[in-house]
Order: structure tokens, then sequence, then C-alpha cells
């Protein structure tokens, strides 16, 4: 069953400080803050729905630093979301905010108004990447915010971000192992895009920072996501929904990008499979679920033409088991 979220943006009025990378308008689309009445609006335009799942339906306050924002009005939201936790017309409250937002006090203030996971984004587990992209927070800041989350039985989530000032792709595979380490139960991962008015934007004026390209960046997160796999970690989200065209620079954006990174994954799977096994080139039957033969096949036929290219000729059937067979 596939999880849902009713998204509230909550936009920069929650955080202490300007990361490098940051710039929330150009990422949520949002400049003015919501109020309860937008809440209300929101959960019962969604639950209106035909296909609404209340079951498996969090509300979710995403964009700032969710409990960083001012009490009174953290409060105002939280409550007005609770009563469709009460009611059962959602399952309860995601929120997401920023691992020096965490304390005992505000823990159990969201345990009460109803919340159920609590996102931290850490961006990277470096200290070194966190003080060159003005993070404000150290490792050790997300290591105890993570303990005392789980302590007080929240669902735990970790954003990590690739590509940051800094950043390398060995950084962020110590990264993801690090977030499996504070016990992540799931993960987001994002793909540092260029945006205007940013800090990263006015070194990368400067020749002083380069993003990733898209292909760096698929390679890369192809890699964290069978790191995650192997830990039956459940990744979320990869890459964001969308950007504002005005806003946004350059760097790895692709309206598909999580599939990109699914279907690399999987062609890597093939290749393990035919190394291992000794498949000979020829006639190969690749056997995925049915909601994973898109990804295999890969945009524009992509990993059809490269095993093609390596001698092998395929032919994907529906199974419910990954298997690669020699015909």
């Amino acid at each position: 069953m596939r999880h849902g979220n009713i998204s509230v943006f909550v936009p920069h009025i929650g955080c202490p400080n300007q990361c490098s990378f940051c710039n929330q308008n150009t990422i949520t689309g949002e400049k003015i803050s919501p109020t309860k009445d937008d809440v209300i609006k929101a959960v019962e335009t969604a639950a209106a729905h035909p296909s609404y799942n209340p079951k498996n339906t969090e509300l979710a306050f995403f964009g700032g630093s969710f409990t960083a924002i001012e009490k009174g009005y953290m409060c105002e939201l939280l409550d007005a979301g609770y009563i469709y936790v009460k009611n059962g017309t959602v399952s309860g409250i995601r929120i997401s905010t920023r691992p020096d937002a965490i304390s005992p006090e505000i823990l159990e203030l969201l345990k009460q108004k109803g919340v159920t996971a609590i996102e931290l984004g850490c961006q990277s587990l470096d200290d070194t990447v966190l003080r060159l992209n003005h993070r404000g927070h150290t490792v050790e800041d997300v290591k105890k915010a993570c303990s005392l989350i789980k302590q007080y039985g929240f669902s735990l989530g970790l954003q990590m971000m690739t590509g940051l000032l800094g950043d390398t792709d060995e950084k962020a595979i110590l990264t993801a192992e690090k977030i499996i380490q504070f016990g992540a139960d799931t993960v987001r991962i994002y793909p540092t895009l260029l945006l205007k008015g940013t800090y990263l934007y006015s070194l990368y004026k400067k020749g002083e920072y380069e993003p990733q390209s898209l292909e760096q960046a698929v390679e890369l997160v192809s890699k964290l996501l069978i790191i995650f796999e192997k830990a039956n970690i459940s990744v979320i989200r990869v890459g964001l929904h969308t950007v504002e065209v005005d806003g946004f620079v350059t760097g790895p954006w692709h309206p598909a990008f999580g599939e990109l990174s699914q279907s690399r994954v999987l062609l890597k799977k093939v290749f393990k499979i035919i190394k291992d096994k000794n498949i000979p080139k020829g006639d190969i039957e690749i056997r995925l679920p049915k909601h994973k033969i898109s990804a295999m096949v890969g945009q524009k036929r992509e990993n059809i033409i490269k095993l093609q290219n390596m001698g092998y000729n395929v032919k994907i059937t529906e199974g419910e088991e990954f298997q690669v067979l020699n015909l």
C-alpha cells in the first residue's frame, strides 16, 4: 500500500541561518506562510478525492524548520491538523525540521499534537561539508536528535543531499552509512541544484563551485539506493518534485530523476548477476515485478540498448522475484 502525504509548505521562517544551497521560495514555490484555514482546506480537498485512503495518508508540514518557528504559530497549525488525526481522516502528522531544533520539550509537545513522524534535514554527515555549506549544526547534533526522536517513539526520517560544496562520492556514501547507524526508518535523497540568490550561486559565478552533472548524480544516487535497500531502509523520495524555472540555474534536475536512478540500480543488478553466474553473451530473460518493468527498460530503452551493446538480447517478463536467466 503506497504511502501518501497531504503536504503543507511552511517557507523559510523557522531557519536560523541561510544554507549555501537554499532558496526556499524557489524550492517550494511558496512565499506566504500557511494558516490553519490552509491546513483545513488541504485535508478536506485531499479527503474528497475518490481514491483517498485515510489509513495510509499523513498530513505533512514541509519546506522550513517546523520546530524552530514561533511556538504559538506551530501549535495553531498542529491543532488544525490534529482534529483530522483524532477523527481518522489522516493516519498522523509528519514534520520536517533541523537537527538542532529538537529537544525533549519539543518532542513532548509534538507527541501531544498527533505527530507520528519527524524528518531531519541533515544533508551531510561530514562536519567539514556541513560547515562549508553554512548548515549551523554538527554531526553530533544529528546523532543526538536521532537518538531522542527514536527514544520518544517517532518514525525517523533523514534527508541527505549530494553534490554539496566540499562533498565527494566517498563522503556521501559515508553519510549513507551513518544514516543507517543513526536508525533512520526512511530517507530522502536530493541532488544539489544551483538556484539564484544562494551562496553556491555566488561561488559558481566566480568559478569556485560546480554542481554535479545529471549522469554523476544518477550514478551516485544509484549506489546510495543499493546501500539503503540492503539495510531495509525505505527511500521515499529521490530528487525534488519541481523547481521554479525562473530561479533554477543548472544542476542535476530531471522530472523523472527517481526513475532514472532506479533504472540504474536495476541495470547494476543485472550486471552483477551476469558476472556472478558467468552468463554468456546471447539471449537472456529478465524477470521482475510489473511495477519495475518500466525502470528496467530505462528511458528511451537505455538499459536494453546498453545490454545489447554488450552482446545480450533481452526479453523482459513479469515475475515475483528479480531474476536473470540464460535462454
